[in-house]
């Protein structure tokens, strides 16, 4: 199998965003732009970059998690990162904060699990740029892979803009036009030499 543009020397996608193909039709992951956080030969973890938490506010967050200050000072987007512990938050953040719970993604972006994150963002500080996510995407071993070259997904190196900010509805656009693709032009079906 070819290694992907963007992937690891190891051919490994940690740090960069997967663009889901038209084909991709599971409700869950149509039109999906996912941040892969951590890739190996054991499977893959990602965050959904493009679907919004309409249920909840951060603030609401924060109260239900008893911290404080309220109202918080910052407030980050809040998004259903995948449909693996929906109840479980995730931050996904520029790595100039860091704690020892934070995975370093790469050399400029992390991801934290810890409510110290919350409370740092909340009193005004934290990492210059994040969102929060409920839930993630996994993979196991192979999955990934195999959904790729299936023609899945496309993958893409991210940059700040496409990460954090914009709309999450023109998301998806905005990943494809990075890889200078007009998306009524993909087919759903993969070439085999």
């Amino acid at each position: 199998m070819q290694r992907p543009t963007g992937a690891t020397d190891d051919g490994y996608l940690g740090g960069q965003l997967l663009v889901a193909m038209p084909g991709l039709t599971d409700p869950r992951f149509a039109r999906a732009v996912i941040c892969v956080c951590a890739h190996s030969r054991d499977g893959a973890m990602g965050i959904v970059l493009n679907k919004p938490l309409d249920t909840l506010s951060f603030e609401d967050l924060l109260k239900q998690l008893e911290v404080e200050p309220l109202p918080p000072q910052r407030q980050i987007r809040l998004l259903a990162g995948g449909p693996v512990e929906g109840g479980r938050g995730f931050v996904l953040h520029t790595a100039d904060w860091e704690s020892d719970a934070s995975l370093k993604v790469t050399g400029e972006l992390a991801l934290t699990a810890s409510v110290d994150i919350l409370k740092a963002i909340a009193g005004g500080g934290g990492p210059r740029q994040g969102l929060l996510a409920l839930g993630y995407a996994g993979w196991g071993p192979g999955q990934l892979e195999d959904e790729i070259q299936r023609n899945a997904w496309l993958n893409v190196t991210p940059d700040e803009a496409l990460l954090f900010d914009g709309e999450p509805d023109t998301k998806w656009r905005q990943a494809l036009a990075k890889l200078r693709i007009d998306p009524l032009l993909l087919s759903t079906e993969a070439g085999h030499a």
